[in-house]
């Protein structure tokens, strides 16, 4: 097992990598300091994988568990989903040393996570991501959330969780979709911030793909210590951490515009890092040689790189409610070069509407 420290004062949680972790998850519950309620919020298509396991795991430790389960999608992070998470709490009768364990993927975790936030002004929140893409990103960092129909996460709260186990061995009963999926956000840690990672993903894609465990332990070990060292320096987004939405200030607008279920997130962002390195290559930022590199890693992977046909200037109005937009202008993390990225907030309107055009 690996650890690796997210040092954020009070708020400090260390991220456990490794396989059989899900077994090991009651004895190290019982070392923190949590009353003995606890309830995990999953999903439809995780709770007959893990749900009896961990309840079981859980309730062996002492702990008192309840099982809350939501319907499958991005589709169901919503505040009347939260609502009815807050109605299975009250009715447990959770207090503030309660604790909320998410046990899912990226949409689970970040509506645990803002229901812990928000039930009782914060109550402690354990995060178990089940896929690759909640492992290496949405898990680690506090950033809880729900969709509103005028845009993806535009309600939430910065709440940190107290521990994030990231079992390897679950990452087998992933279908292959969410594990390809998973990959864009593994390529944007390389594109942002560090290019020898680059450059092991172009080397050991196949490995990588067939789930061979040390490439997949050296996987979600990078990628978990850049986001942990990006969250360390910047934990509330006023700087470092907006590098961390390459690719998703387009791939959000396509997630809008489809209704969060034409494409999962992953998907969305691959094509959102293409159009961004190539408003990049079009503003002098970098050259054509970062667009093919980045467009043909995700290719081989099997992730999209070419947006459907949109309704543009609807696009356009979307990106105009993002979180990012700041004074009314839309900031892009654009790549200069592989594992260097600058945000800015000068992109032309009419170059935004070619690479949306494809």
């Amino acid at each position: 097992m690996e650890k690796i420290n997210v040092n954020l004062g009070t708020r400090s949680y260390v991220i456990r990598i490794g396989s059989g972790l899900l077994d090991r998850i009651g004895g190290q519950l019982q070392e923190s300091v949590l009353g003995s309620r606890i309830a995990v919020i999953t999903n439809s298509v995780v709770r007959p994988l893990y749900g009896e396991q961990i309840q079981d795991i859980l309730e062996a430790s002492g702990f008192r568990v309840r099982v809350v389960e939501i319907a499958d999608g991005e589709i169901h992070k919503t505040l009347a989903t939260a609502e009815r998470l807050y109605d299975e709490l009250i009715d447990f009768r959770m207090d503030r040393t309660s604790a909320i364990v998410a046990l899912g993927g990226g949409v689970i975790g970040d509506l645990a996570g803002f229901t812990a936030a928000t039930y009782m002004r914060g109550i402690p929140f354990i995060n178990i991501p089940t896929t690759l893409l909640a492992q290496v990103d949405s898990a680690i960092g506090g950033k809880t959330g729900v969709d509103h129909p005028k845009g993806k996460n535009l309600i939430g709260a910065f709440y940190q969780p107290r521990a994030v186990f990231c079992d390897l061995d679950v990452l087998q009963t992933l279908p292959e979709k969410e594990l390809i999926a998973g990959m864009a956000e593994v390529v944007k840690y390389g594109v942002i911030v560090d290019a020898n990672f680059f450059s092991f993903l172009e080397s050991h894609l196949s490995a990588i793909l067939q789930q061979e465990s040390s490439a997949m332990m050296e996987v979600i070990r990078s990628s978990c210590e850049v986001k942990a060292h990006v969250v360390e320096e910047d934990e509330r987004e006023a700087g470092l951490r907006a590098i961390l939405n390459y690719g998703h200030t387009l791939g959000h607008t396509v997630e809008s515009l489809t209704g969060y279920s034409r494409y999962i997130h992953g998907e969305a962002v691959s094509m959102g890092m293409v159009a961004a390195a190539k408003i990049a290559r079009e503003m002098g930022l970098c050259d054509a040689g970062v667009v093919e590199r980045i467009a043909t890693l995700l290719q081989n992977i099997g992730l999209p790189v070419r947006f459907p046909e949109i309704d543009v200037e609807r696009a356009l109005k979307i990106l105009s409610h993002d979180k990012k937009v700041r004074d009314g202008k839309v900031r892009f993390v654009l790549p200069e070069r592989i594992g260097k990225v600058v945000i800015r907030d000068d992109v032309p309107p009419d170059l935004i509407r070619q690479v949306l055009q494809g």
